[in-house]
């Protein structure tokens, strides 16, 4: 039998509100289970930490944490969490265990997505990187800056039109308004986040993040998203790291011919080294990301479309006939100018020897004077040469 088969939890009623149905995954905080919310029937999905990482005290904070922070937010595009206790003792755990309630979602982690397609049409990039921008950037006027942003914690529940994303685990967030009051998840000098997605300021280890962390992370993962794979890679964190803060990724229109060379700015700003330079939020970066496909407004006007009426704006973008250059302009046929009488002379001689009107003595041409200097300068050195042999 599988260690699912065998899992003491599932069948069991917790908390006397939630059936637990079956296994969903397991990840490495905890195992996730489809439940039942009896009385209302509604489907849940129930996160229990694991038995190990249950006997640290700041998991529990974290675990904590992502609860109470999710709850905080009430935005469509980050899952919505309803309870978050401890059950004790708990099926196979005297001591108990720590569980979290949120809405239960069909589809798949980016991740998953991108293990098996690679690349994903411009479209679905756009509407994507649009909804989680709106998210975060809630997020970020309330004070929180997620900090952990990777393809594991951007679920995209797929319909006809397109992707609804829900942003998870909001464990490691950061409180930027004195918020924390709990005990702290950082002692000086770690960092928390995948290093593939890590800003330059999370991998030196900074105090000080901000919001502009997410924003780079934004952008490597729509850089994923667009070229196929991270923007920085090597076989072990601190190597990734390196190259995070020294290296420049490949540009993305060389490594995917559906990338515009719009798109390439768009990138060396979401992942510009120095937080100043980068795009100052979310939604920035993504209304960046459109308008280098030739879409217009912002991003909150495409999170709302289908993946085909982007796509189709996109083409309409792409087909569109652009205005002509100044070079083309320059080039249109010029109209003959009409004959000009000849210019005055300023020297003239005034003898007419054959009775006529004053005889004219152009002065020589400047091209010829810049030559006879040149000609007289070259003997010059000559033969000051010839002389000091």
């Amino acid at each position: 039998m599988t260690q699912a088969a065998q899992d003491p939890f599932v069948g069991h009623i917790l908390g006397t509100r939630y059936r637990i149905d079956r296994v969903v995954a397991d990840g490495g905080m905890g195992r996730v289970y489809e439940g039942v919310e009896l009385g209302n029937e509604r489907r849940v999905a129930i996160k229990i930490l694991h038995q190990d990482i249950a006997q640290d005290a700041v998991n529990i904070e974290r675990f904590k944490r992502e609860a109470e922070t999710s709850h905080a937010l009430e935005h469509p595009h980050v899952v919505e969490v309803f309870d978050f206790a401890q059950e004790k003792p708990a099926p196979g755990r005297p001591e108990g265990a720590w569980y979290l309630v949120m809405e239960f979602l069909d589809g798949d982690e980016l991740r998953a997505v991108l293990d098996r397609d690679k690349t994903l049409a411009p479209e679905r990039v756009l509407r994507v990187i649009a909804q989680a921008a709106l998210a975060l950037d809630s997020a970020h006027s309330k004070g929180f800056v997620h900090r952990d942003l990777k393809p594991e914690n951007v679920f995209l529940v797929r319909a006809a039109e397109g992707d609804t994303v829900k942003l998870l685990d909001f464990g490691s967030v950061k409180f930027t308004r004195g918020q924390d009051k709990g005990q702290k998840l950082t002692v000086m000098g770690t960092t928390i986040g995948s290093p593939f997605y890590m800003s330059p300021e999370q991998a030196r280890g900074a105090q000080d993040l901000d919001h502009r962390a997410d924003v780079w992370a934004l952008g490597a993962m729509m850089y994923e998203m667009i070229v196929g794979k991270v923007p920085f890679h090597a076989a072990n964190g601190p190597q990734i790291l390196f190259k995070i803060l020294g290296e420049e990724p490949e540009i993305p229109s060389l490594a995917n011919d559906a990338a515009p060379p719009e798109f390439d700015d768009v990138i060396t700003r979401a992942l510009a080294k120095d937080r100043e330079k980068r795009f100052q939020s979310c939604g920035e970066l993504a209304n960046a990301a459109g308008h280098a496909f030739g879409l217009s407004g912002l991003c909150a006007d495409w999170a709302l479309m289908s993946d085909a009426q982007v796509a189709a704006k996109i083409a309409e973008a792409r087909n569109k006939p652009k205005a002509p250059s100044a070079v083309m302009a320059s080039a249109a046929p010029i109209a003959p100018a009409a004959p000009q009488p000849p210019a005055p002379t300023s020297q003239h001689d005034y003898n007419e020897p054959h009775g006529g009107g004053p005889i004219v003595k152009p002065s020589p041409p400047v091209g010829l004077i810049a030559a006879i200097v040149v000609v007289v300068v070259v003997l010059v050195v000559v033969t000051a040469v010839v002389a000091a042999r």
